[in-house]
């Protein structure tokens, strides 16, 4: 009797890498096909967005390969639920499935190798692949930035402090660069606390340190309180200081520049991500967004699992001619339901209206269960 429940347990361990296997070699083909059509769209798009300014093939093939992780990665719970679909499909045409379940074994083993084998798939992807996506992506855009030479206001964290640089504003000309530094900043990015303000002029270079107990941004200018105004090209600039209770500073900058400088969470890799927030946190600024995109990414391979759920609970059945065509569809169709599902959960937590775990979890939850109910209905039947 022991003997036959290990010969048995063997089996299944069998099935389970055999199933697997083929769920890993339809993953890779469609993923190697996907990443070429992407290769291909981002050449031809780049090509046509840079056509002026002379970068060539190479250079535009280059740009395309920076690019191309983004958009790879954001489409992978896609290509699971048609790794999914050509794995259940093929299994059913070569009546494999039928030799299975004729044999004694549940149609729910068959799908836990797959389902699992993508949530590993997942958890690596998000672990290796979105590290690399932030990488390029900020490769990217700094060489975009290169080409265009077009924005000169940046923003950044440091441990205990809020970091900008803009233009130094004359006539409406650029004549060189301010970079402010403020303890921490109001979460709508329109007020400045204990913020210093040094002005660099375009040959000579420092040429003023203006601190400010409070910086208000308003349109077109720094509304400074409680300032007091360093000459640095003086011979003592603390003996000439000049103590002033408002002063206007010109500046380009809006509220709206301010937040996105902090660029997309996407840009983030997910293992800074905490870190990230908490800076963003003890700034003063909202994190909103990148708390939603980091359980988001947590919950990348259960969605993953999730689709192919799905796509076994329209597929798994041994299907012929039309109803092959219907079943395929139906079953793409429920992933892209699914798909944007997700990316309507995220707006809503983005903007508040939900939470970050609830906003990241509830879709691939919902996508399981309801796969999990059909396939069991008919299990049953």
């Amino acid at each position: 009797m022991a003997g036959r429940q290990t010969q048995r347990g063997a089996i299944l361990v069998i099935l389970a890498r055999y199933v697997a296997r083929r769920f890993l070699r339809s993953f890779l083909m469609i993923a190697g096909i996907f990443l070429l059509i992407l290769f291909l769209i981002d050449m031809i798009e780049i090509i046509r967005r840079f056509s002026g300014d002379d970068i060539g093939l190479a250079g535009a093939a280059r740009l395309a390969a920076l690019n191309i992780a983004d958009s790879f990665y954001s489409i992978l719970p896609l290509m699971t639920v048609l790794a999914g679909i050509a794995l259940f499909l093929g299994l059913a045409r070569s009546s494999e499935m039928v030799a299975i379940r004729a044999s004694g074994r549940s149609g729910m083993r068959v799908i836990a190798a797959p389902a699992l084998t993508a949530v590993a798939v997942g958890a690596l992807t998000v672990g290796l692949l979105n590290p690399l996506v932030a990488a390029t992506g900020q490769l990217y855009d700094d060489a975009v930035d290169q080409i265009d030479r077009g924005d000169s206001q940046t923003v950044s964290l440091g441990d205990s402090a809020v970091w900008l640089r803009q233009a130094v504003l004359e006539n409406g000309e650029e004549s060189g660069q301010i970079v402010i530094r403020a303890r921490r900043a109001s979460a709508d990015a329109l007020t400045l606390h204990d913020a210093t303000f040094l002005v660099f002029d375009a040959e000579s270079g420092p040429v003023r340190r203006i601190e400010a107990q409070t910086a208000r941004l308003t349109p077109g200018a720094w509304g400074l309180a409680e300032v007091r105004d360093y000459p640095l090209d003086a011979q003592n600039p603390q003996a000439e200081v000049t103590r002033t209770p408002y002063m206007l500073l010109p500046s380009d900058l809006t509220a709206q520049r301010i937040r996105e400088g902090f660029g997309r969470p996407e840009s983030v890799p997910v293992w800074q991500l905490p870190g990230f927030i908490a800076g963003l946190e003890r700034a003063g600024f909202s994190a909103a967004r990148h708390k939603v995109w980091f359980q988001m990414e947590l919950a990348r391979p259960f969605l993953m699992g999730a689709m192919v759920l799905i796509a076994a609970a329209f597929t798994m059945q041994h299907v012929r001619g039309r109803n092959t065509g219907v079943a395929v569809l139906l079953a793409f169709a429920a992933g892209i339901a699914l798909f944007f599902l997700r990316n309507m959960a995220q707006v809503l937590g983005d903007n508040g209206q939900v939470g970050a775990v609830m906003a990241a979890w509830t879709p691939p939850l919902v996508g399981a269960l309801l796969a999990l109910g059909l396939i069991l209905k008919r299990e049953d039947g």
